[in-house]
């Protein structure tokens, strides 16, 4: 009977518990995909590929790289739970 009233009492908060755990799915997603070593890789190719045919200048090259290894650095430790 507890069990009863007290899905009665919450139902109310079910949409928000949805979208909660919608919000939730998607920043796990969205951080998967941004600490997600292959497309690191991938981008610091595509930094290295545009500095060579000058796309970028050295600075901008170096800010960028810095950021990239940085989110590598990140993701490494979010996977081995530092």
């Amino acid at each position: 009977m507890m069990g009863l009233l007290r899905s009665l009492v919450l139902l109310p908060l079910a949409p928000v518990r949805g979208v909660v755990w919608v919000a939730e799915r998607v920043a796990e997603q969205a951080d998967r995909e941004l600490y997600d070593p292959v497309a690191i890789r991938r981008q610091l190719e595509d930094l290295a590929f545009a500095l060579e045919t000058g796309e970028i200048d050295e600075a901008e090259y170096d800010r960028a790289e810095s950021v990239l290894l940085d989110r590598l650095a990140a993701g490494r430790g979010m996977t081995t739970g530092r």
